[in-house]
């Protein structure tokens, strides 16, 4: 038995802010020059994918198990100088007030995302939302990436509170998976696609934005006291 929620764990890039669609269009740009036929559908399964389950998806799509690196490696010389010069990096709705509902009901805040760190504190900083969280976790820091549910198993070891206490807040279907394998409550807040029926039994709700995310927890944390 826990004591309730003590915190929400943030993915970052689709769920906090509006950059999936940004990665997205890059990687079928570099897939395309690169010349690998790959669909926006295929690509879509990439997202918030650790190294190694990106090599081996990108393997079973193309048959190439060197094809990840060298579409992610030629998508980033694309788009990283994009990033660093743009003038502002969008936002998804209603992400700061949301994290302000949440910070003065007094539940910590922590990032995991698949972003390396000195990039999500870079991200966070320029948006104005590194104000708001008490930890920054990138997979990187951790053995396995999502799906696998290391890096939120490392989030709570940094908070110093166990899986059931944290709420997860993810946009895509890798997150949602190592979310709920490391015993978070997994939220959902479409980003690019809508849960499917596989997704829907991981979740314990579907969001429409972060405020709704946010007041779902509230009333969750206040219900269970």
């Amino acid at each position: 038995m826990t004591n309730g929620i003590k915190a929400v764990i943030f993915d970052m890039d689709g769920t906090l802010l509006d950059t999936e669609r940004i990665y997205q269009k890059y990687w079928k740009i570099a897939a395309d020059e690169l010349g690998y036929n790959l669909s926006t559908e295929q690509l879509l399964l990439l997202r918030s994918l650790g190294h190694s389950f990106g090599i081996e998806k990108m393997k079973e799509l193309t048959g190439s198990a060197e094809a990840y690196d060298k579409i992610r490696d030629y998508r980033k010389k694309l788009m990283d100088p994009l990033m660093e010069n743009m003038e502002v990096i969008p936002l998804k709705p209603k992400v700061k007030e949301a994290l302000a509902f949440l910070k003065d009901k007094g539940i910590r805040l922590t990032v995991a995302t698949a972003t390396r760190r000195d990039r999500t504190v870079d991200y966070l900083t320029r948006t104005g939302l590194i104000e708001y969280f008490d930890e920054l976790i990138s997979a990187r820091e951790v053995a396995n990436g999502k799906p696998a549910p290391d890096v939120y198993l490392y989030a709570c070891e940094q908070l110093g509170i166990s899986p059931e206490e944290a709420f997860a807040v993810e946009d895509a279907p890798n997150g949602v998976r190592s979310a709920a394998a490391a015993g978070c409550r997994a939220i959902m807040v479409p980003d690019l696609t809508e849960p499917d029926d596989e997704l829907r039994k991981l979740i314990v709700y579907r969001a429409d934005d972060l405020l709704d995310a946010a007041e779902y927890i509230n009333d969750w944390k206040e219900n269970t006291r």
